[in-house]
């Protein structure tokens, strides 16, 4: 299937490692031109000079997305650079497994409020182009059974489904599309379910033995979703959440 992609011009946040730097290659094999930030300057400094290599045009930032105003200037100097936006993926955040005050301040903050901001900040741009958004959230937000648990990441990230569902309405007569993607558990070098799997591998088996497919997911498989979702192929997808999971939740999705 041809996505229609090729030409778009792409904002991807949090795209250094993992699920953003998936969500980023994806795009980029898909021919569209690139803007990439992340906090950690080194590892986004490496993400963009591999995706450069590849012939592909990247404006790279580092952007703390808890920080609005920095985050609204990367948004304008992104449209600059690429001559416009087609495409905003929100994926930065804070992830899980802390509690207390503190994290659900930093939670709302890098996965909410960004998103927030992100969508507006981009929305004029986005309505130019007649373009779309897309967050990332979590299954954690659908269920309290572990791995989520009382705490912010699962909450929070519900609330980020609830608005994106209502922008998603509200956008759409604009010409701009809202999205979610959910992943479940997915793993990847250095990430939290690689540490878990050697930290409590208890947990982590008990975790992949809940799959029904056998394993845990890759980041390329949530990209896949997140790129259908952004493209014109998807034109009358409007503020659906699709789960990436491997059959993870038990709810029915009616």
């Amino acid at each position: 299937m041809d996505l229609r992609l090729s030409g778009k011009r792409v904002l991807v946040t949090g795209a250094s490692r993992g699920i953003g730097r998936a969500i980023a290659a994806t795009f980029a094999d898909e021919g569209c031109a690139l803007a990439i930030c992340a906090r950690g300057e080194d590892a986004l400094r490496r993400a963009a000079g591999e995706l450069r290599a590849g012939g592909v045009t990247v404006h790279d930032e580092v952007v703390d997305v808890a920080d609005g105003d920095a985050l609204a200037a990367f948004v304008h100097s992104a449209t600059d650079a690429l001559g416009g936006l087609d495409v905003v993926v929100s994926n930065a955040s804070a992830g899980g497994g802390l509690s207390g005050p503190e994290q659900w301040a930093t939670s709302f903050q890098t996965d909410l409020l960004a998103f927030v901001r992100l969508a507006e900040a981009a929305t004029d741009a986005l309505t130019r182009s007649k373009g779309a958004l897309v967050a990332v959230a979590t299954t954690s937000a659908s269920d309290t059974a572990p791995p989520s648990g009382p705490g912010s990441y699962g909450a929070i990230k519900a609330a980020l489904i609830h608005h994106a569902a209502g922008l998603g309405r509200s956008l759409a007569p604009r010409g701009v599309r809202v999205n979610v993607v959910s992943p479940g558990p997915i793993e990847f070098p250095g990430g939290s379910w690689e540490r878990r799997r050697d930290d409590k591998p208890d947990f982590y088996q008990s975790i992949r033995a809940r799959i029904p497919v056998g394993r845990l997911g890759r980041p390329e498989e949530v990209a896949a979703a997140v790129a259908f979702l952004a493209s014109p192929v998807a034109s009358f997808c409007v503020g659906t959440n699709l789960v990436v999971d491997g059959g993870f939740l038990t709810r029915v999705a009616f």
